[in-house]
Order: C-alpha cells, then sequence, then structure tokens
C-alpha cells in the first residue's frame, strides 16, 4: 500500500511517502526551489517522493493532507469576528486565497496531482502526535504536541499505544507557547517562522529580567502547565504583527528593527521568554506522566525544536525515554500524517523493539552518486581529485586537524531543519577561533549563534552530560565538568555579547557560554562514512569530536543537488568540498562571475 502525505500552504511545505508502513522518502519544497520555508504546494518534494519510491500518481492508495482546512477556516473566521472590526485589512488580506483554494484542498489536489483516490484529513496535531509516536521505538508512550497552532490546537497530549493514538486534552488558540515565543522573536527583531531559533541562541548572554513580567502579565500559568494569554498585549489574533504598543510600553519601547545591534535588552528578553517556555514544557511533562503513568514521551510540534527545553525535559523531567521527532515542524505533519492513515486508518500492525526507530537517521531525501557527481563536476571544468571510499576518512580527517572549513556532501539529504552528516559543513571543535571564522566568513550569520557538536555515540559521556543518544540534534545537555575551563574573575565580570571570546572547554567551538551543547551522537549504522572519519579524527587528533553546522549561507536551504553544493561552496570561504568521492579544494577552482546565474550556468543536462 502506497500512501502519500502532504503539508502545505503555511510554511515549510512537504511530502513524505510511506509504503505499507515504512517511510521511503522525505523532503521539504524548499530545498527544490530554493525558497527558505516555501510554503508553496510541494510539486517537487511530491515528485522526488514518487520517483524515489518508483511511483506514478495512479499507483497511490490514499493521500493524507496534514491538517483540517475546513476547522482551520472556521478558527480564522470566528477569530476575526470576534476582534471587528479590528484587523478588517488582516482578514482582505487573508480571506481571497482561503474561499478561492486553502478551503477547497481536496479538489485542489485532486487537480493538482491527477488524482481520483481516497484523501484523508487528520487533525493538524494529530498529525503532529502520529509523526512523534508512530516511528518511535516505544510500543506505547505518552504524547506532547506544542506548536503556533493548528486548527484550534496549541498544545495537546495523549497516549500512544501500538498502532493508535489518542489525544486527551488540548490548549486552544489564542493562548499558545509557541506564539508566545513567536511574538518574542518578532519584538527582539527577528523573523516569525525562522528566528525561533535563534532567540534560543542568543538568551545564554541575557539575564531573565523580565521573567517575571512574563508569567504575571503576559500569562497565567497554572501548576499543571496549562496557561492562558492575556491578549490584551498581542495582535496576532487580528493584525498584522505580533505585538502591540501595550506591549511595547510593558516592556520598555518598540521591537527591535531587524538587522540593528543587538542590545543587552534583546538578550535578557530571550533569556526570560525562554525560561518561561522551559518552565511550561516541564510542568505539562510531569503532568502528562502524573495523568498517563507512562514511562516513554515522544514529543512533535514546531516547540520541540528547543532543543534546550528538551534537554530540561531529558534531564529534570520524570520519564525514563524520551524521544522527538527530528522533523517535529509543520513540514513533520507531512510524514505524520502518512503513518496516520497506515496504522490509525488502516489498523494496520505496529511492533518495535523499544531500541531502534523507523527513521533511518532522517536521511531520507535525494542521494547523488559517484557518477553523476564526476560528471556534473568534468561537464563545468571543475578542477578535482579521486578519493576511494578508505581514503576520505583519514584525508578528511587530516584537513580538519589543519584549521580546514569543508563542506560534506554525502548520501541521502536529512528531512528537517537540522543537518546531520549528509548536507554539514564540518569543522575543528578544538580552535577557539573556529565558531567565529565559520560564523561570518562561512555562514555570513550573526556572531552569537553556537555550533553543534557531531561526537561518537559510544564517546558521548566523555565530553557532555548525557548517556543517552541524541541523533537528531534535539538534546542540549552540559559539557562534562572535567573539560571545562574556569574563567577569570575578570571573564566571569563580561555582559552580554562580550562573553562570546571567552575559551570554556578543550572543545570552545561547541561550547556555548553557559557551557551547553547542542548535541549530535553519531553511530556506524545510520551513516557509516561520517562515523568512519570522525573516529579516524579521534584515532590521529584524540578528540570524538568536531563541529557540525548545515550546508548552507544565512537566507537559504540547506543545499540539496551538487550543483547547490557547488555554487554554496564557492560562495563562501570554506576551503574544501567533499561530494562523494570527489574532493575539490577552493584555490584551485576559478571564480564564480558574479554576472550571470550560477543555478543556471553549473548545471548537469
Amino acid at each position: 500500500m502506497n500512501i502519500l502525505g502532504i503539508s502545505a500552504f503555511y510554511h515549510d511545505s512537504a511530502a513524505c511517502l510511506v509504503q505499507d508502513g515504512k517511510i521511503i522518502s522525505a523532503a521539504q519544497e524548499e530545498r527544490f526551489t530554493r525558497k527558505k520555508h516555501d510554503h508553496s504546494f510541494p510539486t517537487n518534494a511530491i515528485n522526488y517522493c514518487l520517483q524515489e519510491g518508483g511511483l506514478r500518481v495512479k499507483d497511490l492508495d490514499f493521500i493524507a493532507f496534514y491538517d483540517k482546512p475546513f476547522l482551520k477556516f472556521e478558527r480564522l473566521l470566528m477569530t476575526y469576528l470576534t476582534y471587528a472590526p479590528v484587523g478588517i485589512k488582516s482578514f482582505i488580506k487573508a480571506m481571497p486565497l482561503w474561499i478561492k483554494q486553502k478551503i477547497w484542498m481536496k479538489e485542489y489536489i485532486k487537480k493538482e496531482l491527477d488524482y481520483e483516490g481516497e484523501i484523508i484529513f487528520p487533525e493538524h496535531h494529530e498529525s503532529h502526535a502520529a509523526s512523534a509516536f508512530f516511528p518511535s521505538p516505544f510500543q506505547e508512550a505518552a504524547i506532547i504536541t506544542f506548536d503556533g497552532v493548528g486548527e484550534w490546537a496549541t498544545t495537546s497530549y495523549g497516549v500512544g499505544k501500538n498502532n493508535n493514538i489518542n489525544i486527551l486534552a488540548e490548549i486552544h488558540f489564542p493562548h499558545s507557547l509557541g506564539l508566545l515565543y513567536s511574538a518574542f522573536t518578532y519584538y527582539t527583531g527577528f523573523k516569525v517562522n525562522s528566528g525561533e531559533y535563534k532567540v534560543m541562541g542568543l538568551a545564554p548572554y541575557g539575564e531573565p529580567k523580565y521573567k517575571d513580567v512574563i508569567l504575571s502579565e503576559l500569562m497565567d500559568l497554572k501548576e499543571d502547565g496549562s496557561f492562558k494569554l492575556d491578549m490584551k498585549y498581542f495582535n496576532y489574533c487580528a493584525g498584522l504583527t505580533m505585538t502591540n504598543r501595550k506591549f511595547d510600553r510593558l516592556f520598555g519601547g518598540p521591537p527591535r528593527k531587524p538587522e540593528s545591534l543587538l542590545t543587552q535588552r534583546e538578550m535578557d528578553l530571550a533569556r526570560s521568554v525562554q525560561e518561561v517556555t522551559e518552565e511550561v514544557m516541564l510542568r505539562v511533562a510531569r503532568h502528562v506522566h502524573k495523568i498517563t503513568g507512562q514511562r516513554n514521551l515522544c514529543l512533535a510540534g514546531g516547540v520541540a525544536l528547543n532543543c534546550v527545553g528538551n534537554g530540561k525535559i531529558h534531564r529534570e523531567g520524570p520519564f525514563e525515554n524520551i524521544w522527538i521527532q527530528p522533523s517535529s515542524g509543520d513540514a513533520g505533519g507531512s510524514l505524520g500524517s502518512a503513518l496516520f492513515a497506515w496504522y490509525q486508518y488502516q489498523g494496520n500492525n505496529r511492533k518495535t523493539d523499544g531500541i531502534k526507530d523507523s527513521m533511518q537517521g532522517s536521511y531520507l531525501g535525494p542521494s547523488f552518486g559517484n557518477d553523476y557527481i564526476a560528471r556534473y563536476l568534468e561537464k563545468n571544468s571543475i578542477s578535482y581529485k579521486q578519493l576511494s571510499d578508505e581514503e576520505i576518512p583519514e584525508r578528511i580527517a587530516d584537513l580538519i586537524a589543519e584549521q580546514k572549513v569543508i563542506g560534506w556532501f554525502e548520501g541521502r539529504m536529512e528531512f528537517g531543519p537540522r543537518a546531520l552528516g549528509a548536507r554539514s559543513i564540518i569543522g575543528d571543535a578544538r580552535s577557539p577561533q573556529m565558531q567565529e571564522i565559520m560564523n561570518l566568513k562561512t555562514k555570513f550569520r550573526e556572531s552569537f549563534r553556537p555550533f553543534a557538536p557531531s561526537v561518537l555515540r559510544e564517546r558521548v559521556s566523555d565530553y557532555f552530560e548525557i548517556d543517552k543518544e541524541s541523533p537528531y540534534m534535539l538534546l542540549v545537555a552540559p559539557v562534562k565538568k572535567e573539560i571545562r575551563r574556569e574563567m577569570s574573575d575578570e571573564e566571569q565580570r563580561l555582559f552580554g555579547i562580550d562573553k562570546l571570546n571567552v575559551r570554556r572547554s578543550s572543545i570552545p567551538a561547541v561550547t556555548h557560554i553557559d557551557y551547553s551543547a547542542r548535541i549530535q551522537t553519531v553511530d556506524k549504522d545510520n551513516n557509516p562514512l561520517y562515523y568512519r572519519m570522525i573516529r579516524k579524527f579521534d584515532e590521529k587528533y584524540g578528540c570524538p569530536v568536531i563541529i557540525n553546522t548545515s550546508f548552507n549561507v544565512r537566507g537559504e536551504p540547506i543545499v540539496c543537488t551538487p550543483e547547490d553544493a557547488y555554487v554554496c561552496f564557492m560562495r563562501t570561504n570554506m576551503d574544501y568540498l567533499i561530494m562523494g568521492n570527489c574532493l575539490i579544494e577552493k584555490k584551485e577552482q576559478k571564480p564564480l562571475d558574479k554576472d550571470i546565474d550560477w543555478l543556471k550556468k553549473y548545471e548537469l543536462d
């Protein structure tokens, strides 16, 4: 049985193919169109998924769409009516597209794909819950979903058992943890639905000066984690912004202008909303454990990408085991809806071993063979050196030790927002300068942003205070005290961004200023070549940890094809690019001609 899952028309559109319960392929539309967070109908992602499965549209038994458009339309209409006449501009802007297209989703999908079969519509948080539980290694578990908003739900919890998920309780719009976080994302000058992770990265530079204000004025938080927001401070129900003038007065001024200088105020605001978010997540987890009595917990929804909050649940929460969907945001809804159709709608049997999930490392996107890569390089007269499979680990390990910045393009592209050693930029975690070099010269992004470590699974406890795997870079843990460097009195007196350049451990490039790290554990089963390369680095240079950041520059999606990778490589100050068995050195390349469209020039017929 072939089931296609689709998410579309909000942000991060995606498609997923499930065959007889196995995840065959999944990808975000942005990777093909090169438009970050592309929300359009995922035609390219669908075509890829079908091609990977050797299928045509007529071979599909079901299509599953990740939410219920009529329910979402009801929420929008009722919200506008509640706040009328305020919000008339937003209403006029939103309604034509809904009336012409979004509300008629079944007809739209059938017409767009020339499809005559059955289409099902799980609720948004059912899709999130399905993406969390069904691929997990657990036969039964508690499930929590946090996001901005689906149809009405913004937070939910339930229980998954065997092939069934049961949602037990929900918090409804406009009361939303995700939208609270997005309000502060907007207020601190970052882009909503895109810059939330920047707020999380900025938080350790600040103090929680506004935490009490948030909890006393913006939010009525109960012991069980349920909450209500005071909507007089927010504008997202009826306006075109997240916050209003009352919010400005409460926090001492207007929102920061995007790209303007970050001040201590923004750092303190980020720290405050981050600590509130962690508190809500932890209270909900404790309540859900008390109600369900489950040993295992599964998480999904956009807020489940808050790896600091996840780490707090992992360390301080009552659950024995935690599993987080690597594509927790709306893109993962495509996967969840397809698995919902297979297990819950069709009632098919589900059996797990309690250890291994079914995400295959989240390597579910396109791959490109050595023949394709070599033909592309030769067609475009790009100089390269051919390496054998045995040569790659040692050669790349040596380059890392030489302080080179390397683009790593191997195997199937990752599904989700994290690069996990398939479309990554890698470097030496031991280097005090590498964070600044890679942020400013390679990624062209804000200097405060931390980098994540990739660490051998069997060595993770030697460097970090965590004893479990974190294959999807969704848990933050403290760096071990044994490898930390104590700060001097003068260094401890530093404030804000001045803390950035203080060396804090023997792996300073991946140690955030609060001695934390967002960890990716690497094992030999899911990504053998990446594992062998890090192991070789450890054997030769005594460190099983390297820097891993996504293969893209600021404002662009992660690269998908060899063409994308080469152009990104040439537009940055990376030193080397390894694609398949082809090693490309920057100094041997001709400069790109900036006057022509390189995505068209550098192509393979």
